[in-house]
């Protein structure tokens, strides 16, 4: 798949625009969820933190501290990449897109990395933050498996937020899967508590949450354990990506919820 210079100009374009739109209103997109995990540790790791002990041979703190950066990541992922599309394509600027001699493959990563963009720029200042956090003691077992688990969670949420963003139709459909799907499958992916400590009966219910085998498996690359095994949720997530990436490009090419 040949890429031509004007190709790359056009990708680029699209994810400087991205990038500016992030930077510019940077209180609105870097800076909330950075202060909604520093309230998290204050609250579960200093204060209640003490009262609840280890969680295996980990404090308490260090346990919810992967559980916290995964909940960021997929909160601001998700939430850039449809309201962006969205704008607009309620605006009626996403033609001048879509007639673009632009490959449409492009136009979906253009967006897609958009969203990974914010969503590694919040794990980056929610890290910085947890280092400069008085009392605690960061744990990072194997960072190189930690930044591919966050880039493979980043782009499925991303394009989500994409496939999302394409079949709404008004601005509450864009806010209905956060606040009704990601939200409780994000508090109840095993964030706050392991798995072992749920009934069996709710050990397999939540083994089929698909945020607790990315919780999982982030929670192996910082503390070197996990609930659940390590590659079958690797394989799970990347096989996700394709998965949305296809339907994306599909829809894209279709023009589905855009040109009727």
């Amino acid at each position: 798949m040949k890429i031509s210079k004007a190709d790359f100009i056009g990708f680029y374009t699209i994810l400087r625009k991205e990038y500016i739109r992030i930077v510019r209103i940077w209180s609105q997109t870097l800076l909330p969820p950075v202060i909604n995990v520093a309230l998290y540790l204050l609250i579960f790791g200093a204060f209640m933190g003490e009262r609840i002990g280890q969680v295996g041979k980990d404090s308490y703190a260090n346990f919810i501290i992967p559980g916290l950066i995964l909940m960021a990541v997929i909160t601001n992922a998700y939430g850039n990449v449809s309201s962006s599309f969205f704008s607009q394509k309620f605006q009626r600027s996403i033609e001048e897109i879509l007639v673009s001699p632009i490959p449409e493959w492009l136009i979906v990563l253009g967006f897609a990395f958009g969203g990974i963009v914010r969503g590694g720029l919040v794990a980056l200042l929610v890290f910085f933050v947890i280092l400069i956090a008085p009392g605690l003691k960061l744990h990072l077992e194997n960072p190189v498996l930690a930044l591919l688990i966050l880039f493979l969670i980043a782009a499925f949420f991303s394009l989500g937020g994409l496939l999302n963003a394409m079949l709404a139709k008004k601005f509450d459909d864009v806010s209905f899967i956060p606040s009704f799907v990601l939200t409780p499958l994000t508090y109840l992916g095993g964030i706050f508590y392991p798995l072992t400590s749920l009934p069996e009966f709710w050990q397999n219910i939540a083994m089929a949450n698909p945020v607790q085998h990315m919780v999982s498996s982030l929670r192996y690359a910082f503390l070197g354990t996990s609930d659940l095994p390590l590659w079958p949720s690797i394989v799970i997530l990347t096989a996700g990506n394709i998965l949305l990436f296809y339907a994306s490009l599909r829809y894209l090419k279709r023009g589905l919820g855009m040109r009727n």
